[in-house]
């Protein structure tokens, strides 16, 4: 994948250091770039423990931008889950929506575990967000 890319270029060598870096996955999330997109992730992450979510396991895609790491990522789920719409970004601290309040030291690996934080508060309105009942959830965590 690096020989299709400038490696020279900063936010280059940052997705491929941390695609190597995420490599492997863990218990909580997986995430890897498109063979053929660099700047496109897609990710599967688990629902937290003693939560609605429990037990689910939800796809998504994180959308880079060329400028990352200096500007943030817009984040997209693709499975139902009640907290998030499905397939469209989503307004979260550490998304595009929220530019102010990126840092360039976050990760795809800070967007991720961010994303299963979020996941059992309330949306309280914010762009993208769902706040369907327990029942709901618990029964798309199951599906």
């Amino acid at each position: 994948m690096s020989q299709a890319y400038n490696t020279r270029n900063p936010a280059v060598k940052r997705l491929l250091r941390e695609a190597q870096e995420l490599s492997r996955p863990t218990e909580l999330f997986h995430a890897q770039p498109l063979e053929d997109n660099l700047f496109e992730w897609h990710f599967t992450i688990r629902g937290p423990e003693d939560t609605d979510f429990s037990g689910g396991v939800y796809h998504g895609r994180i959308l880079l931008p060329s400028e990352y790491p200096m500007k943030p990522p817009n984040i997209v789920l693709l499975t139902p889950n009640g907290r998030f719409e499905t397939h469209r970004k989503i307004c979260l601290s550490i998304s595009g929506y929220h530019p102010e309040s990126w840092r360039p030291s976050w990760s795809i690996r800070t967007a991720l575990l961010a994303i299963i934080g979020f996941m059992p508060t309330h949306g309280a309105g914010a762009i993208g967000s769902l706040d369907l009942p327990s029942e709901e959830r618990k029964l798309l965590a199951r599906k």
